[in-house]
């Protein structure tokens, strides 16, 4: 529902360049309606974000065998995980939180976790000979994060900033050239995006154990200011209308 196939031109955002969805109906071309035939609810609930994950990956043309940095273990970081071992992708994890890199190495199949603070970019080039990632993902939504992250793209790599902040980035111009790095803006998703996650969710390669929690629409007023609480474990909620 976002946008064309083309990923370059003629962008346009329901909710951003035109109204958005929040209305009892809602006209859109056929073209940008598809059908969650062979879904759970849940799965199509999920579909959204998912998808700009999927995008982002698109956007980094990740390949087999690449080493992928993704910054960030929040849901959009997480759905670009999946989608980037998808591709075959050897997927490497950074945050400052463990139970969020726990959750990805126990439940994604994330091959490498690193806690963020001292040491931790010698263990990034540990993990790849000194080489660092051919794709870096920023999903932070943090700018001091998102200016460090340049320093993680391996020579002739790309670094993808997944992550919308109000602010200015800045990089070392002379790190930047020397390693000719491709910078790379990702927003939103298209059908082309769309359908990659429906197919992925009905072949059943995307974990259902990203749903943590679960309310009814009358337990919203109540209880959804605690799904903020980082005690809570939330990666996505859904509320149910019973």
């Amino acid at each position: 529902l976002k946008g064309k196939s083309n990923c370059c031109r003629n962008i346009g955002v329901l909710g951003v360049h035109r109204d958005g969805g929040m209305v009892e109906y809602l006209s859109v071309p056929q073209q940008f309606v598809l059908k969650a035939e062979g879904l759970s609810l849940d799965q199509a609930a999920m579909t959204e974000f998912l998808a700009i994950g999927a995008h982002a990956v698109r956007r980094g043309a990740v390949e087999k065998d690449q080493h992928v940095l993704i910054v960030g273990a929040g849901p959009i970081g997480m759905a670009v995980a999946v989608f980037a071992a998808m591709n075959g992708a050897v997927v490497t994890m950074i945050d400052s939180r463990e139970d969020r890199l726990s959750f990805c190495r126990d439940h994604l199949g994330v091959a490498n976790i690193v806690l963020l603070g001292e040491g931790d970019k010698d263990r990034l080039s540990e993990i790849t000979e000194g080489n660092f990632f051919d794709v870096v993902f920023d999903a932070t939504g943090n700018p001091k994060a998102m200016e460090r992250g340049f320093s993680f793209v391996g020579h002739g790599g790309a670094y993808v900033l997944v992550s919308i902040v109000a602010s200015d980035i800045s990089f070392n111009d002379p790190e930047f050239h020397k390693r000719e790095t491709t910078l790379l803006g990702s927003r939103n998703a298209t059908p082309e995006d769309f359908e990659r996650v429906l197919e992925a969710l009905r072949a059943g390669r995307v974990p259902e154990a990203l749903i943590t929690h679960r309310m009814t629409l009358a337990e919203v007023p109540a209880n959804f200011a605690g799904l903020t609480d980082p005690r809570a474990g939330v990666i996505k909620g859904m509320v149910e209308v019973a």
